[in-house]
C-alpha cells in the first residue's frame, strides 16, 4: 500500500495484549493530531492480541491492521506497509512514551529529517520506568557497541520512540522479526547515509500490570549478535589480522633457534601454538571477506566502492596462482625435511631441529589450499553481483 498524499503522519503502535493501556495511547495521539491540525491516523498493527485490545483501540478511532507473523519486528514491518501517511512515528502502546508531545519528531522530519531517534537518556527516565539493568549496562554497552561498529549519531539504539520518512525505510529492506529490529533501523540507516536526527524524549512506567514481552539477557544476545553480524570487519577481519601478526611475530622469533625470557624458554611447542594463531586468523580473516561479499549480493549491506575497485585485481585466478605458490613454498620446505630425514637414514631425529623445517611446511601448505578454496568459493558468491 502506497502512502496517501493526504495523510502527512501515521502514527504507529505495535500491540500485543495491551487491553489496560492502547486506549489511553491512542486517546493521546489522536488529541495530539487534533491540537497540532495534522493530517494524520492512528495505527495499530496488532500481532494477535485476544484480550480485546484491537476492539478497544477501534473505538478510540484507531485504525487496526492484524499482523498474523510473530515478533515485534515483524508487526512494526506489517503496521509500516499498512501505513498511509508520508511520515510514520511508531512508539510502544504500554502508555511508557508519550504520545502528547511528537512536536520535536515531526518538526525535525518536515526539516527532511529521513530518521529521529528519541533519546530517553536526554529527556528524562522516570523512577522505575526502566530496570537498573538496562539503565546501566544494557542500553549503554549496547548502544556503545552499536556507535563503536557504525558511524552513527545516536545516543540511543533501543529508544521505541522515533520517527521516520516511510519510503526512506521502506528502501532499508529491512528483516528482523524480534527485538534487534530496533537496532537493524538504526544500522541500516547508518549504512545508508539517511539524514538522522536526535530529539529528547521521556520515558514513564508503564501502565501493564503485566510483565513486558521484552526479555533481557535474550533480546540484548540478539541485539548484540546482530550488531556483529553486520559488521564483518569488527567481528573476523580485525580479530583475525591481530592474530595472524601476532602468530607471524612469533614464528619469526623463533624459527632460528629456541628463545628465554627471564628464565622462562620458548622453543618449537610455542612455535606450533603460533603457526596455529597464523592459520586461525588467516581462516578469520578469509570469513570476514566471504561475509562482506555474500551481505552484499544478498542486499544486507549497502555497495562497498572500495571492495569493488579491490575485486578489480584481486580474480579467481590471482587467487588460484598465489594458493598454488604458497602450497609450494611449504611443499619445498616439507621436502627440504625429508632430506634432512633421509640423510639420518630415516631414523630418529632431533624435534628441536626437524620442527622447524615441518611447522611452516604444514602452515604453508594449509594456507596456501584455504586461498584456493576461498577463492573459489568467493568467486561463486560473486557471482549474482556480477
Amino acid at each position: 500500500m502506497r502512502s496517501d498524499s493526504a495523510v502527512e503522519l501515521s502514527i504507529l503502535m505495535p500491540c500485543l495484549n495491551e487491553a489496560e493501556t492502547v486506549a489511553t495511547c491512542v486517546r493521546k495521539a489522536r488529541l495530539w493530531l487534533a491540537s497540532r491540525q495534522v493530517a494524520g491516523e492512528v495505527l495499530i498493527a496488532d500481532n494477535g492480541s485476544t484480550d480485546g485490545s484491537r476492539e478497544l483501540a477501534e473505538a478510540e478511532g484507531a485504525r487496526v491492521v492484524p499482523v498474523a507473523a510473530k515478533g515485534y519486528g515483524s508487526a512494526l514491518t506489517g503496521g509500516i506497509a499498512a501505513a498511509r501517511g508520508r511520515f510514520i512515528i511508531m512508539g510502544d502502546a504500554d502508555d511508557s512514551y508519550d504520545f502528547s508531545n511528537l512536536d520535536p519528531f515531526l518538526d525535525e522530519l518536515r526539516r527532511g529529517s529521513q530518521l529521529v531517534m528519541g533519546n530517553r537518556f536526554r529527556g528524562g527516565i522516570a523512577p522505575g520506568a526502566m530496570p537498573p539493568l538496562h539503565y546501566y549496562l544494557g542500553n549503554p554497552v549496547l548502544t556503545g557497541i552499536g556507535r563503536l561498529l557504525f558511524p552513527s549519531p545516536c545516543g540511543d539504539f533501543h529508544c521505541g520512540l522515533r520517527g521516520f520518512d516511510r519510503e526512506a525505510v521502506l528502501g532499508l529492506d529491512l528483516h528482523t522479526t524480534g527485538m534487534e529490529f530496533a537496532s537493524e533501523m538504526v544500522v541500516k540507516a547508518t549504512l545508508a547515509k539517511l539524514r538522522i536526527a536526535e530529539v529528547p524524549t521521556t520515558l514513564a512506567r508503564d501502565g501493564r500490570s503485566r510483565p513486558p514481552h521484552l526479555r533481557s539477557w535474550r533480546d540484548g544476545w540478539r541485539h548484540l549478535r546482530f550488531l556483529l553480524m553486520y559488521s564483518p570487519r569488527w567481528l573476523f577481519l580485525l580479530p583475525g589480522l591481530c592474530c595472524m601478526l601476532l602468530g607471524i611475530v612469533i614464528d619469526c622469533w623463533l624459527l632460528p633457534g629456541p628463545k628465554a625470557i627471564h628464565g622462562v624458554s620458548f622453543d618449537i611447542h610455542t612455535l606450533l601454538f603460533a603457526s596455529g594463531l597464523l592459520v586461525v586468523g588467516y581462516q578469520a580473516i578469509v570469513f570476514g571477506v566471504l561475509t562482506k561479499v555474500f551481505a552484499l549480493t544478498e542486499g544486507l549491506l549497502p555497495e562497498d566502492p572500495q571492495l569493488t575497485k579491490i575485486f578489480r585485481y584481486i580474480t579467481l585466478e590471482v587467487g588460484l596462482i598465489v594458493g598454488a605458490l604458497v602450497m609450494l613454498l611449504g611443499l619445498a620446505s616439507a621436502i627440504g625435511a625429508v632430506a634432512v630425514w633421509k640423510s639420518h637414514e630415516f631414523g630418529l631425529l632431533q624435534p628441536q631441529q626437524t620442527m622447524r623445517l615441518f611447522i611452516p611446511a604444514v602452515t604453508a601448505v594449509i594456507l596456501g589450499s584455504q586461498t584456493i578454496l576461498a577463492s573459489f568459493f568467493l568467486s561463486i558468491l560473486g557471482l549474482k553481483r556480477r
